[in-house]
């Protein structure tokens, strides 16, 4: 079968795919509308699909929303076209997983497509073609500004070449639709519920990137950051700043003075390390003791091993605080992801498809400079013997990742598709 000549025969479908979920975004553990129209089409594809809690492991899911919050997602869900039967079998967990049987002993391919959006107001500006053209977020606070949407029409797009190459290939292909990529909250929750437990190959990829130019490849995407996603409480006693200040305990010190040293961990020789306080909320009135403060941080280190550096040096710093102003406290962890390396084979097939499609860009490493907890899947399927690849399709964007003006060239969807694809035919097909 020609790859590419079926891939573009689907080109409109990939943009109303990817305009559908720009429209209508959902953030991490709330992509109900989402994930019911991903399976819905699986379904129609003929695929075996699975959802929701058939598919993520509940205790394993790091910061996600309650039960309040979701049940209102799920509402809105509905009213935008999500089908209630899909929502119910997913009993309040997104994520959905797209299996397709050959029927010919093989290997097992899975691919990887985060689905997620980004808490950020999207702009309405006629310059924002978005907004011109009318597929810019219906919901206030939210927007695809990181390319999920693009990654999920990737993924649907894939999902019907693949039905046409199917008696060309053997073995088993997994299409992993995963929530919470932001804030590496969603990927432990499925390797914990097995998804990957029997794949052999694992590929992912990222669309942008590009400030100019064409479209091209990273043949294998590096430098991820581990990283560890710590929501922390102090709990003191509030009591009058003028009449009993000896009688409070006061959190807002605790906190500001954590804060401080947080930043005064010493780097490490064996490799970058990182370490943020994003956000610190305290304090009721200017005549009060404050009793309550809140830290929301992040550790981040070249390896594994770097982060949890970073990681243990904070834990004695936030257990110092409280000890300093006899706070009681509580941390919780609401994301995290390892470092990982992807396969040089599996890179160096990926470099000799673009070539042989004529890509005039093709980068062999990159690093994205940040941290991606497709890498949870990686070191998984590596755990068993296997090969796993993350990779990037680098297109023109309009504005930064997680900028209210991002925007991407959809060109890079067909050229993403034609990738997966090829890696199919390659992996999955003896005579290759």
């Amino acid at each position: 079968m020609d790859i590419k000549a079926a891939v573009n025969s689907l080109e409109d479908k990939l943009k109303k795919y990817r305009r559908d979920f720009h429209k209508y975004p959902e953030p991490g553990w709330l992509e109900f509308r989402t994930s019911s129209k991903i399976a819905s089409v699986l379904m129609k594809l003929g695929y075996e699909v699975k959802v929701g809690h058939e598919v993520v492991k509940k205790e394993a899911a790091m910061g996600r929303p309650g039960d309040e919050v979701i049940a209102k997602n799920v509402e809105r869900a509905v009213k935008e076209g999500a089908d209630p039967e899909i929502l119910k079998r997913m009993d309040g967990l997104t994520g959905v997983l797209g299996i397709m049987d050959t029927g010919r002993p093989g290997p097992t391919l899975a691919y990887r497509f985060d689905i997620d959006a980004v808490e950020v107001d999207e702009a309405r500006e006629h310059n924002h073609r978005p907004y011109k053209e009318g597929f810019s977020s219906e919901h206030p606070g939210v927007m695809h500004a990181c390319g999920h949407d693009g990654h999920a029409a990737v993924g649907l797009g894939l999902a019907e070449v693949l039905t046409r190459l199917k008696d060309e290939l053997h073995g088993e292909v997994k299409l992993i639709f995963q929530p919470a990529e932001e804030g590496v909250r969603g990927a432990r929750a499925m390797v914990q519920a097995g998804v990957v437990d029997d794949v052999d190959y694992f590929l992912a990829l990222h669309i942008g990137f590009g400030k100019s130019g064409g479209i091209g490849i990273v043949t294998r995407s590096a430098g991820f950051f581990a990283t560890s996603k710590l929501d922390v409480e102090y709990r003191g006693r509030a009591s009058h700043a003028g009449a009993a200040p000896q009688e409070g305990k006061n959190a807002l010190l605790a906190a500001a003075t954590v804060a401080l040293n947080l930043h005064a961990i010493a780097p490490h020789s064996d490799g970058a390390t990182r370490v943020n306080v994003g956000a610190l909320m305290a304090g009721t009135g200017r005549n009060v003791i404050c009793d309550r403060a809140v830290i929301k941080l992040e550790t981040r280190g070249a390896t594994t091993a770097l982060n949890d550096y970073v990681k243990k040096k904070a834990l004695k710093i936030i257990e110092a605080g409280a000890a300093m102003y006899d706070l009681d406290y509580t941390i919780h962890e609401v994301g995290c992801a390892m470092s990982a390396e992807g396969d040089e084979e599996l890179a160096s097939m990926i470099k000799s498809i673009g070539r042989e499609l004529g890509v005039e860009h093709i980068i062999d490493e990159g690093s994205m400079g940040g941290s991606e907890d497709a890498t949870y899947f990686m070191e998984k399927v590596r755990s068993r013997g296997g090969k796993a690849l993350y990779y990037q399709v680098i297109t023109p964007i309009a504005a930064d990742h997680h900028s209210s003006r991002f925007d991407f060239d959809e060109r890079g969807l067909s050229l993403a598709v034609v990738l997966h694809a090829e890696m199919a035919k390659k992996l999955l097909n003896p005579s290759n």
